[in-house]
């Protein structure tokens, strides 16, 4: 009984510290990827004997410097949406069609990102349950698109592609095309969804209307 108090506690405290966590990881990985390479760039005038005497001033640097690459990468952005900024875009991406061992990997990366960004508030359009592998056992999946081409062609009814992400790790996952009049689409927004997928159906996103728990086990009523 001890053992499983102690097992409870440790891992709450695990979930309670995981947000800090990835917090750390984060700021971490800005400072370490882009703050510290930018620190010898900004400040390359500041004397390393002086950083090495005073580590506080380098982690300091290298936070400004991080921020600063930031700043430039969001006036990037605003630039690239101006008459000259998309000119000057077309200019260099022109260029790096014309080069032969670049071309490939540019142009297969530019395809990538530019399908996201124009689908990027309908990329995952609903969250969905449908019923695999088998009747009567559900998953939680993403509506991403209706059944199109050959797909939807070769099929008897109207198919919807579903995404289905694996728990904890929703990067990978795999896809799954239903008939659409065996999808149920839940009020449940995404970024809800990948809670509940996230934690492993730990965390539940309130809804108004609860069923009533059909389903026991071992004394104990399962929902």
């Amino acid at each position: 009984m001890k053992i499983r108090y102690l097992r409870n506690a440790f891992i709450s405290g695990l979930l309670l510290l995981a947000p800090v966590g990835v917090t750390v990881f984060v700021i971490n990985f800005l400072v370490s990827s882009l703050g510290r390479p930018s620190t010898k760039l900004f400040f390359f005038f500041v004397d390393r004997a002086l950083l090495e005497r005073y580590p506080l001033i380098e982690v300091g640097l290298n936070l400004v410097s991080a921020l600063i690459v930031c700043i430039l990468i969001t006036l990037f952005g605003w630039f690239s949406k101006l008459v000259l900024g998309r000119f000057m875009l077309a200019l260099f991406e022109r260029f790096m069609v014309s080069v032969p061992l670049v071309r490939s990997v540019y142009t297969t990366v530019k395809q990538i990102i530019d399908t996201f960004a124009r689908n990027q508030q309908a990329v995952f359009r609903k969250t969905v349950l449908v019923e695999y592998p088998r009747k009567g056992v559900y998953v939680l999946g993403f509506l991403t698109s209706d059944g199109k081409g050959e797909v939807q062609a070769v099929t008897s009814k109207e198919v919807l592609n579903i995404f289905v992400p694996t728990t904890p790790n929703p990067t990978s996952g795999f896809l799954l095309m239903v008939p659409s009049d065996e999808v149920i689409i839940l009020e449940m927004s995404v970024s809800d969804g990948m809670k509940v997928i996230i934690s492993g159906g730990a965390v539940t996103p309130p809804f108004p209307v609860q069923k009533p728990l059909a389903v026991v086990k071992g004394g104990e009523s399962v929902g």
